[in-house]
C-alpha cells in the first residue's frame, strides 16, 4: 500500500504542472526580534494567494484519473477555497460552479471570477453559509457533479500536505513547525506527513481565539460544533474542524494548541504590512501572530511560519488599523458626561496631554438638563499616557465611561 508521504510527494511532483513550489524565506526582522532562525513559508505568494490551491488541484485530478468523464465540479465558498477551485477547473479546461453566500463582498466574487474566467458559474444563495452549503451539496447531486470539500477530504489532505514535502525539500528538518488551523486540511495534511518522514519535528498549531474548534475537539476528544463563532478572521474561523483532519490531529497536546486574539492578530497584520511589506490576511497572519507567545521555546532554534493566505481586502484596512490601536492600548472610546455651560468644552481639552488626539467627538445638547453625553474617540503615542489623562479627568470632578472593550455597546457606536 502507498503511504501518505508517497502520495504527499506524488501530489506534489504533479503540481508542477499548475505553479512552482512557493518561496521559502529567512525574516530577518523576526529573527533578529526573536534571537531565532525564522523562516515563511509564503503561501501568501501562490497563485491564488493561498494554499487552498494545492487541496484542489490534487482532489481534482485523482477523480479525473478515475472519473476521466467526470466534467462537473461544484464547491461552496467564500473564499480562498472558491478561488482556488475557479484555478483548478480553468486549468483543466472544466466546468466549476461555486455557491457564495449572497452577503460575500464583490471583490471576493469578482476575483474568483478573473481566476475561473469562462470555466466557472457563481450562483449566490443564502444569507448564511450552511444555507449556501445545503443548496450546494442538493445541486451537485441532482446535476451529478463532483462536490469539492474544503477540508474534509483525504485527497484535500493530501494535496495541503505538500507544503511541507516543499519545505523539507529546501531545508533540513526544522526545529518547529508553526501551522495555521481553520477547518483542518493543512495542519491535519503536514502533521500526518510528518509523523511519517520526521517526527521529531515540533508541531504548534494557531487558531483565531474566536473559532477555537481545535481547541474543542483536543478536549472533548472529538470534533465538536462551536456554539459562537467570530467570524473576523474569515479564512480560519470554522465552527467544527473536520472529521478526518481530526483523525491525523486527535494526538495533539492541548498545550501545541495556541488562540490568537482577533484585535492582535491586527497588529501583526499592520507590523508585517509596515516593516516588511508583506500583505496577509488575518489567517495568513496568526502563524506570526503567536512567535511571542513561544518566544522562550523557540530562541535560538530553527522555525518556519506558514504563511497561509494573502488574499486582504483593503477596504478592511481602517478596521484592522482601529482594532490593532485599539489592542495596543493607544486608542480608547469613553463617553464622557460633560456640563452643559460655557466653556466646559474648553475645561475638558485643557486636560488633554501633549501627544493625545481625538479622532472622534460627538455630543448633542439636551434641552433641560444639566449634563450631556459625548462620544469621545482619543488616541495617543503610549498606552500609559490614557493613566494619566483619566487621573485628570476624575481631579476635575468629570464623570466618564471606558467603553472600549465593551463589545456591545463599542460594536454598536464605533
Amino acid at each position: 500500500m502507498t503511504s501518505f508521504a508517497e502520495k504527499a510527494r506524488a501530489a506534489t511532483e504533479e503540481m508542477r504542472s499548475l505553479f512552482p513550489a512557493t518561496p521559502l524565506q529567512r525574516n530577518d526582522h523576526l529573527s533578529d526580534r526573536f534571537g531565532a532562525e525564522i523562516y515563511l513559508k509564503r503561501e501568501d505568494l501562490a497563485p491564488v494567494r493561498s494554499y487552498k490551491l494545492r487541496g484542489a488541484f490534487n482532489a481534482m485530478r485523482k477523480v479525473l484519473a478515475k472519473r476521466p468523464d467526470q466534467s462537473l465540479f461544484v464547491c461552496a465558498s467564500a473564499g480562498n477555497h472558491a478561488q482556488g477551485v475557479a484555478f483548478v477547473c480553468r486549468h483543466f479546461g472544466l466546468r466549476g460552479v461555486i455557491f457564495m453566500p449572497v452577503t460575500t463582498p464583490q471583490q471576493k466574487i469578482q476575483k474568483t471570477r478573473v481566476f475561473g474566467g469562462d470555466s466557472i458559474e457563481i450562483r449566490l444563495v443564502g444569507d448564511y453559509f450552511d444555507d449556501t452549503l445545503a443548496e450546494a451539496k442538493a445541486w451537485c447531486v441532482a446535476e451529478g457533479g463532483h462536490f469539492l470539500a474544503p477540508f474534509d477530504d483525504p485527497d484535500v489532505i493530501e494535496g495541503q500536505a505538500s507544503v511541507m514535502v516543499e519545505i523539507l525539500n529546501e531545508m533540513d528538518p526544522p526545529d518547529m513547525v508553526i501551522l495555521p488551523v481553520g477547518g483542518g486540511g493543512l495542519s491535519g495534511g503536514v502533521t500526518q506527513y510528518l509523523e511519517e518522514v520526521s517526527p521529531l519535528v515540533g508541531l504548534r498549531y494557531v487558531e483565531p481565539a474566536g473559532g477555537a474548534s481545535l481547541t474543542a475537539a483536543v478536549a472533548a476528544g472529538r470534533p465538536v460544533k462551536l456554539e459562537k463563532v467570530n467570524s473576523f478572521v474569515d479564512g480560519a474561523a470554522v465552527a467544527r474542524i473536520g472529521d478526518l483532519p481530526f483523525a491525523a490531529l486527535n494526538r495533539v497536546a492541548p498545550a501545541d494548541v495556541l488562540r490568537a486574539p482577533e484585535d492582535r492578530i491586527c497588529t501583526t497584520i499592520i507590523e508585517m504590512l509596515n516593516v516588511e511589506g508583506i500583505v496577509l490576511e488575518p489567517a495568513g497572519a496568526l502563524s506570526v501572530d503567536v512567535l511571542p507567545d513561544l518566544a522562550n521555546q523557540i530562541r535560538g532554534r530553527r522555525i518556519v511560519c506558514v504563511t497561509s493566505g494573502g488574499n486582504f481586502d483593503f477596504e478592511r484596512l481602517p478596521e484592522v488599523k482601529e482594532r490593532a490601536q485599539r489592542y495596543a492600548g493607544v486608542k480608547k472610546y469613553i463617553i464622557l458626561r460633560l456640563p452643559q455651560r460655557p466653556g466646559a468644552l474648553r475645561d475638558f481639552l485643557d486636560l488633554l496631554g501633549p501627544d493625545d488626539d481625538i479622532a472622534r467627538f460627538e455630543y448633542m445638547k439636551k434641552s433641560a438638563r444639566n449634563f450631556g453625553s459625548v462620544l469621545l474617540g482619543i488616541e495617543t503615542t503610549h498606552r500609559e499616557n490614557f493613566t494619566a489623562l483619566f487621573a485628570r479627568l476624575e481631579s476635575a470632578g468629570l464623570v466618564y465611561n471606558d467603553i472600549t472593550s465593551d463589545e456591545t455597546l463599542s460594536e454598536f457606536v464605533i
